[in-house]
């Protein structure tokens, strides 16, 4: 393996929406990304073509955070083609809303497996392969605040990945690794827009004082202060990154 030059990110669910904003942003910042995808192949290539186009360090690793063998594979490949880990940003999620009575089995599995267990196994691997001084930047949701109706399976994954984050951050004393979790509101992705109308999309674009839904941008921004030197001292901090919603 050649020297390592550039400090490298590992970015979960990466291929479209806010991983992918963040993965171009981490890129700018001069960090070799690793592009993690479950399913959504083409367009993890399309983005590693961009950022090697713009003379980034990129790569596509397909894995499912929820399954043990799949994220240890994911810090195997990043650390063979770009080096060890120095960043990992837990982004990768669904978003699916319906009333707790409603749930299936299936769908609570789904949140839980992505959102806690995905977010564990990431934690648990980072905790020995993450480089001293490192980051790790967990999502959590700004719903955890709100308990909104229909949310609730959702919420109480979130919240997981939020305890999670603060025990975490204190388990890595000693390696000048900070933990912290971004918690956004509503984003003008797919994933939120998805299935809801107009009128569902301005309630709730009107619900922050600022007015609007958050851009992808908004959210990476943030990440990018928190992988940087500015954010030395936050530490198992949740950033509620919402225009004041709550």
């Amino acid at each position: 393996m050649t020297t390592q030059t550039s400090k490298v990110a590992i970015v979960t669910g990466a291929s479209r929406g806010i991983g992918a904003v963040i993965a171009k942003q981490l890129a700018k910042q001069g960090f070799a990304v690793a592009i993690n995808y479950a399913s959504s192949a083409t367009e993890a290539s399309k983005l590693v073509v961009e950022l090697r186009q713009a003379g980034h360090q990129a790569i596509a690793i397909k894995a499912d955070v929820a399954n043990a063998d799949d994220v240890r594979r994911m810090f195997d490949e990043t650390e063979t083609q770009l080096g060890k880990v120095d960043v990992l940003v837990n982004n990768a999620g669904i978003l699916k809303v319906l009333p707790l009575a409603q749930h299936t089995d299936e769908l609570f599995d789904q949140n839980f497996n992505i959102h806690a267990r995905g977010t564990f196994n990431t934690l648990r691997e980072a905790a020995t392969r993450l480089n001293a001084g490192g980051r790790i930047i967990n999502f959590s949701s700004s719903t955890v605040g709100m308990n909104l109706p229909g949310y609730a399976v959702y919420i109480a994954s979130k919240a997981a990945v939020e305890s999670l984050t603060q025990v975490f951050a204190k388990e890595m004393r000693g390696r000048s690794i900070t933990v912290n979790a971004v918690a956004p509101g509503p984003v003008a992705t797919d994933l939120f827009l998805h299935g809801k109308s107009e009128e569902q999309i301005q309630t709730f674009a009107k619900m922050a004082p600022l007015e609007r839904l958050a851009q992808p941008e908004d959210i990476a921004r943030v990440v990018s202060f928190l992988v940087g030197p500015d954010s030395a001292w936050v530490n198992g901090q949740i950033l509620r990154v919402n225009g004041g919603l709550v």
